[in-house]
């Protein structure tokens, strides 16, 4: 079983929204909610030239600015995260059925570990972070990894995810996938089953997704 993180275990998307206009108005800019959505589930890298791109700051040095949104985002996260809809209950009953569970994000460490107080290290058998991996979703290495280091083939595992890039990181990696959509709509089709949210999602349910 694979999670993705913010906006799917988490409502964190949100944090990273407040910690994004914040570093705008740093700027002397306002962030657009278009460039914030596009933003949803991409590495960092993709999120600052899309950032640099909107402001019509295309120079801008990134360094600084990924040095400062960290700082912020830890801040935000320390005050504590929020579960999604049923997530808790969902990532609670698989633990409990002993069945595998790795945690794949495209935050990186630092983050992820500020996170992980409020989701429990203890849930999980495996994190994959997106400073851990050479290229990052929506590439398929970081399930493909996660699946690897649970000795799973990546086939037979699940994929919850909230993101367009998410998603496709999951497809391309082969895993059987259930979009949970936060901040931006995701279209069902072959292969990606898609729900409101994780509300009433049990083991019964996973098992009969293919």
């Amino acid at each position: 079983m694979l999670f993705d993180m913010d906006g799917t275990l988490v409502d964190s998307e949100k944090l990273w929204g407040i910690a994004l206009e914040d570093l705008a108005v740093r700027a002397g800019g306002k962030l657009s909610e278009s460039a914030r959505l596009a933003m949803v589930g991409t590495s960092m890298p993709v999120s600052m030239a899309l950032f640099r791109e909107d402001l019509g700051q295309p120079d801008r040095p990134a360094g600084p600015d990924v040095a400062w949104l960290t700082d912020r985002v830890a801040e935000l996260f320390a005050d504590g995260l929020v579960w999604r809809p049923g997530a808790r209950e969902l990532l609670h009953a698989v633990r409990a059925a002993g069945i595998p569970v790795a945690l794949v994000t495209s935050t990186e460490r630092r983050l992820a570990d500020i996170a992980l107080k409020t989701l429990g290290a203890e849930n999980f058998d495996v994190v994959v972070c997106g400073d851990e991996v050479r290229a990052q979703k929506p590439d398929p290495e970081p399930y493909r990894t996660a699946a690897g280091l649970l000795g799973v083939p990546i086939e037979r595992c699940v994929v919850i995810e909230d993101s367009p890039s998410g998603v496709a990181s999951a497809v391309a990696a082969g895993a059987v996938v259930l979009a949970v959509p936060s901040d931006v709509a995701l279209p069902s089709h072959d292969g990606i089953h898609v729900r409101e949210s994780l509300t009433g999602v049990d083991l019964g349910f996973l098992a009969a997704l293919r």
